[in-house]
């Protein structure tokens, strides 16, 4: 790896790309760079190429967009690094027929994230490009897993104060029927209460410490769920909300949806009024609307 500027950009660049999986140019010049001119990041993301760290497809319907993603050597090199230690690789890596069938969906996630992103700065608020974490995986017992399509860390206030916030995201393009979709709570409820129980279990002692649910190792409070709703028009999207309030209110989920904030909103209304605008619908009340940082009672 030659003439990589390994305290700057560079390095950015490649950590970013490593951990959204693909991003077109365009994406990685608003998440890397958005106070430079584009050509520099251009001419960064060719640099990277050059030396074999990330590669390129090409859309031929999409106006000839660029699709970036990391080589197996650019994981490689990244992983090593200290704030990407311990993540799990790309699965789209060197397969550019793989990048191809994944582009849609992943595309959408990134751009999820730079919605985010951009709300974060314009607010003064944090939430920097690798606070935001594709497809975490979540075991809950069985060899299943809840794997959300992102984790996101927000932190709310000024100045370094206020408080962190975590979110799962789930972001649909309506390829899934409302049922689908809505099932997913059902994975995030079992998650909720997943405890593991080491093998060979000795019976309980006195003073011996109670097993914890799996999440809390990792987490604080379990992250609220944010749905974002796409590919489809008003009509669908309320379909969809629908659905989703009729699983929040199943049952078998055990009181979860009162105990975890769970928000479903259009990218639309994201794009066009920004995340932290009162446009998130609660699953247990969707004819209400709220911001996607607030805790119930709404």
């Amino acid at each position: 790896m030659t003439d990589v500027d390994a305290g700057g950009g560079d390095r950015l660049a490649l950590a970013v790309l490593t951990q959204y999986r693909l991003a077109t140019t365009e994406q990685m010049h608003r998440v890397i760079a958005p106070g430079v001119r584009n050509e520099q990041t251009r001419r960064r993301l060719a640099k990277l190429r050059h030396e074999g760290l990330i590669d390129r497809i090409t859309l031929p319907r999409a106006g000839r967009m660029r699709v970036w993603f990391p080589t197996a050597y650019g994981v490689q090199i990244a992983s090593e690094w200290p704030e990407l230690r311990g993540r799990r690789a790309p699965k789209t890596v060197s397969d550019p027929t793989a990048v191809r069938l994944r582009v849609g969906h992943t595309l959408t996630v990134t751009e999820t994230a730079l919605i985010f992103l951009e709300d974060a700065r314009r607010r003064g608020e944090l939430c920097r490009p690798l606070d935001w974490l594709p497809e975490v995986y979540h075991p809950v017992g069985g060899g299943e897993a809840v794997i959300p399509d992102a984790l996101m860390y927000y932190r709310r206030g000024r100045d370094g104060g206020g408080v962190m916030l975590r979110a799962f995201v789930e972001v649909d393009r309506a390829t899934m029927g409302p049922e689908r979709l809505a099932a997913k709570l059902t994975g995030y409820a079992r998650l909720h209460r997943y405890v593991p129980v080491p093998p060979r279990q000795r019976q309980p002692t006195i003073g011996q410490e109670p097993l914890l649910e799996e999440w809390r190792r990792s987490y604080p409070l379990f992250p609220r769920i944010l749905f974002v709703l796409d590919g489809t028009g008003p009509a669908g999207v309320t379909t969809r909300i629908t659905a989703l309030h009729a699983a929040a209110a199943d049952p078998a989920l055990a009181g979860f949806p009162r105990d975890v904030p769970i928000f479903a909103a259009s990218m639309t209304d994201l794009r066009n009024n920004g995340p932290s605008a009162p446009v998130w619908r609660p699953v247990q009340d969707p004819a209400t609307a709220v911001t996607w940082s607030q805790s119930p009672p709404f």
